[in-house]
C-alpha cells in the first residue's frame, strides 16, 4: 500500500506538472490564432460591403455596351459581313489545299 502512496505522490510531483505545461503552451497557441481570425473576419467584412455595388456597376456596363453597340457598331454590320464571308471562302478551301499540299510532299524527291 505504501507503493502505492509513493507512486501517486510521483505522479502528482512529475506527470501533473507536465501536463499543465503542455496545456498552457496549447492554451497559447490558441489564444495566438484569435488576432488572426479576427483580422481576417474584419477584411471579410470590408471586402462584402465592397461587393454591395457591383450589381449596379454590371448594369450600368450593360447598358453602356448596348449604347456603344446602337449608335456606334450598326454601322460596320454590312462590312463586317463581307469580311466574314472571305474568310468562309479561305477556310473552305483549307481542305483542297491540304490534299494538293500532301500529293506535293509525297512526290518531293528526299
Amino acid at each position: 500500500m505504501t507503493l502505492w502512496w509513493i507512486g501517486d505522490v510521483l505522479l502528482i510531483a512529475v506527470v501533473l506538472p507536465v501536463v499543465v505545461y503542455l496545456l498552457k503552451g496549447v492554451l497559447d497557441a490558441a489564444r495566438s490564432i484569435e488576432p488572426s481570425v479576427t483580422r481576417i473576419a474584419e477584411a471579410a467584412r470590408a471586402g462584402s460591403s465592397d461587393l454591395d455595388a457591383v450589381p449596379l456597376l454590371l448594369a450600368t456596363l450593360a447598358g453602356a455596351l448596348e449604347t456603344v453597340e446602337s449608335e456606334h457598331l450598326r454601322g460596320f454590320e454590312p462590312s463586317v459581313k463581307a469580311i466574314n464571308a472571305q474568310f468562309d471562302t479561305i477556310v473552305g478551301a483549307f481542305p483542297g489545299i491540304a490534299s494538293k499540299a500532301a500529293v506535293v510532299a509525297e512526290r518531293r524527291p528526299r
